[in-house]
């Protein structure tokens, strides 16, 4: 019996175990969601001092908006998470109320039964009469066993009772929690609705003044190019001097018959590439503009230059941290992207930008999470560029990082 009702307690409480840990997942990334909207929401309070940062508005605007829309998918999950458990929470006190009516009946009927037997000399005539002494003793016997039995169910009856009790305290929780959601999903449901109505504002002034926009769009792009052009060469002289370095060295010990090396560290590149998927993040924010090709989100005909990285929007004064061992090849100052520093990891390189207050230097060695400076906030924006090189190959960083 009392195993019995251990089980049932386990499988009560195992339901419970799993709601709890996929809340918990839910509310994590809610959090991680909402941060991200506070910092976007900081950079448009800054973009809405210039009437130039149209572009970059709807930008992160419309960021704002996949955030928003993830919320509310989360919120409907949970929603339904907590409608499943309140239906399961139900069912179960259904069943324990059925098994505590069963268990009360049987129990009144057994202290009915010993109330009419009160009296101690009946008890006493029992036994007595019997006819010989193997009757007695299973009369005996079945008096031990009667107040046993009266002692269990009274055990039973208080132990089901509580466990109903803990399961109405859970599930008035369970309906308490999901009203909350319910009412988050709702105030969620209308800032999307401002919000896309700000993305809406956006789009019809960058119509509105679009040989002005064409403009800055132009100095962009021309900018974009200029980087890329940059961080080509930068990387094409790293390869080439270490495939230099290596011809070399090859020459030099296969003339003296022992086996060739490579001026690439061949060790960290292996590490560094079998890391793929798990770099940590240089900084902390929200991506606004991702690797590849796109046309601009407003002018359908108008392709934007390749972008060889990702941009983050973050704070002001945000700390950019090395992703991986290796070494600082260079420190250079690109027009429209201030600092910038290339680390070399073997054949792999990382390459930093927009930053100021640059702390590190060109040869020296850092470690993953080293702070190689912070991010500039350059011409009101402060957004993070960020870049991953395989070789002469730029790199998606987002199937890099973790």
């Amino acid at each position: 019996m009392v195993r019995k009702r251990c089980l049932i307690l386990v499988l009560l409480l195992i339901p419970a175990l799993v709601f709890a840990q996929n809340t918990q997942k839910q509310e994590t990334r809610k959090a991680a969601l909402q941060k991200e909207i506070e910092v976007i929401n900081r950079q448009l309070k800054e973009n809405s001092r210039s009437n130039a940062k149209a572009l970059s508005s709807l930008q992160l605007v419309r960021r704002k908006i996949d955030n928003r829309k993830e919320l509310l998918a989360e919120s409907d999950l949970e929603i339904k998470a907590l409608n499943d458990s309140i239906r399961l929470r139900e069912a179960e006190i259904n069943v324990l109320e059925r098994r505590l009516d069963t268990l009360s009946l049987y129990y009144e009927r057994l202290v009915r039964s010993a109330y009419k037997s009160r009296d101690g000399r009946i008890w006493y005539m029992y036994l007595l009469s019997s006819e010989r002494l193997g009757q007695a003793v299973r009369r005996m016997s079945y008096l031990r066993g009667f107040s046993k039995e009266m002692n269990r169910q009274a055990t039973a009856v208080q132990e089901t009772t509580s466990l109903l009790k803990a399961q109405k305290d859970t599930l008035a929780a369970l309906k308490s929690g999901a009203e909350t959601v319910r009412q988050e999903r709702q105030k969620d449901m209308e800032l999307l609705r401002v919000e896309e109505s700000e993305s809406q504002t956006l789009i019809a002034q960058l119509n509105r003044d679009r040989k002005k926009y064409q403009r800055e769009l132009e100095k962009k792009n021309r900018e974009i190019e200029a980087l890329n052009r940059e961080i080509a060469e930068l990387i094409r002289k790293a390869t080439s001097k270490a495939s230099s370095k290596s011809s070399a060295k090859g020459s030099s010990k296969k003339a003296a018959g022992k086996s060739t090396s490579t001026a690439i560290d061949t060790k960290l590149n292996a590490e560094f590439a079998s890391n793929k998927g798990r770099l940590p993040w240089p900084v902390s924010g929200t991506v606004v503009e991702r690797f590849g090709s796109h046309n601009h989100p407003v002018y359908k005909n108008v392709k934007m230059p390749f972008n060889n990285g990702v941009t983050v929007a973050v704070d002001p004064g945000t700390p950019v941290k090395a992703v991986f061992d290796g070494t600082v090849y260079q420190v250079v100052i690109i027009p429209g992207y201030n600092q910038c520093v290339l680390v070399q990891h073997g054949e792999y390189f990382s390459f930093y930008c927009k930053m100021k207050d640059v702390s590190v230097k060109s040869g020296e060695k850092v470690k993953t999470g080293t702070t190689l400076g912070t991010v500039d906030s350059i011409g009101g924006e402060t957004q993070f560029h960020f870049q991953i090189w395989s070789g002469r190959t730029p790199q998606n960083p987002e199937n890099w990082l973790k």
